[in-house]
């Protein structure tokens, strides 16, 4: 594929040169007042310059400026210019003064004396380091593009590296916490934890296939949302409330998978007491380009003892919010009147 993507570039820079110097040689025949064409006059002052042009040119976009500026060897990139250009201006001078060129036509009025030798030769000169300047200017850019490019895609490859490394870390996370409900109902129902690790294999059927990709569908992720919250709800009493508001969709979101199962999960964590009532809350609104999901519950701090929660989960989304949204999401968490409340914002776009 990369190699199919290179030639295709190469093809279309070729392209782009040969319309352009073909631009070059045909503009005079498009600006010219005189409809009668002089082939003579062109081939002197238009055609042979454009050709000195295009040999310094493509002396330096391809050979010059690699094997000597950027190995550092300036001086003997100027010395060979040097050399090129008193060649070239020599020939003109020679070509000028053959009969073929009578320089009595460099004038269109006879009235005007004639240009001297000293004229031609620094005129020469001075429109010989336009080709060399513009071929640095061109080379040097395409070589700073290919480097932002090639850092653009090493960047990426990280990212995706590392997203996959979260992805990784969340999957045993996950698969612990539902083995751990699955035992507690073994004994209770039996029936029940048979139909929950039915439910729970196709929970990991999403986490190991579906979330492989960047983007997943918002609806898929919002289904997956629905049953893990029903798999954590096996395992608290009738003391806890748990309230769902989640959107019909109608149209294709794309989004980053797994990013809401870490506040899920922490709102069970946190917001379940054995003792006391408690009312945990989830729910999602799309408002254009931004899905907004929000989490609250009612707020039981551990104590400082308990090391049961390591934070990974949290961490995690976080990091996960960096890698794949940039300064396009807000994350927010606060409590309020005991309650522990999560705003996530995320821009779509």
């Amino acid at each position: 594929m990369n190699v199919l993507k290179n030639k295709n570039q190469t093809g279309y820079k070729a392209a782009i040169h040969l319309v352009v110097w073909l631009l070059l040689f045909i503009l005079p025949y498009l600006f010219s007042t005189n409809h009668t064409v002089d082939l003579e006059r062109h081939l002197k002052f238009t055609w042979l310059p454009l050709v000195y042009s295009s040999v310094l040119f493509y002396l330096n976009y391809l050979l010059f400026i690699d094997k000597f500026i950027l190995e550092k060897k300036i001086w003997v990139f100027v010395g060979i210019n040097l050399l090129l250009m008193a060649i070239l201006v020599s020939i003109d001078l020679q070509l000028r003064n053959h009969h073929f060129f009578n320089i009595k036509d460099v004038v269109s009025l006879p009235a005007r004396p004639r240009p001297t030798k000293q004229w031609i030769i620094y005129k020469d000169t001075i429109y010989l380091f336009f080709p060399i300047i513009i071929s640095i200017a061109i080379k040097i850019t395409e070589k700073w593009a290919k480097t932002e490019s090639e850092k653009n895609a090493r960047e990426k490859e990280i990212l995706k590296s590392e997203l996959q490394h979260l992805k990784y870390q969340l999957q045993p996370h996950f698969f612990f916490n539902s083995l751990n409900t699955i035992y507690a109902l073994i004994e209770r129902s039996p029936a029940l934890a048979q139909e929950t690790v039915h439910n729970l294999s196709k929970l990991m059927r999403y986490l190991l296939y579906d979330t492989v990709s960047e983007k997943v569908d918002l609806s898929d992720e919002i289904e997956f949302v629905k049953q893990y919250i029903a798999l954590m709800k096996l395992r608290i009493s009738d003391k806890t409330t748990v309230q769902t508001n989640f959107p019909v969709l109608y149209e294709k979101i794309k989004i980053a998978p797994l990013l809401f199962v870490s506040l899920i999960e922490n709102a069970f964590k946190h917001g379940v007491s054995a003792n006391n009532r408690s009312d945990i809350l989830f729910s999602f609104a799309i408002k254009k380009d931004k899905v907004i999901f929000i989490a609250e519950n009612t707020n039981f701090p551990k104590d400082d003892k308990d090391k049961s929660g390591s934070g990974i989960g949290l961490y995690n989304l976080r990091k996960q919010l960096e890698l794949s949204y940039p300064g396009k999401h807000n994350f927010k968490t606060s409590v309020e009147n005991n309650v522990f409340k999560v705003l996530l914002e995320i821009d779509t776009d």
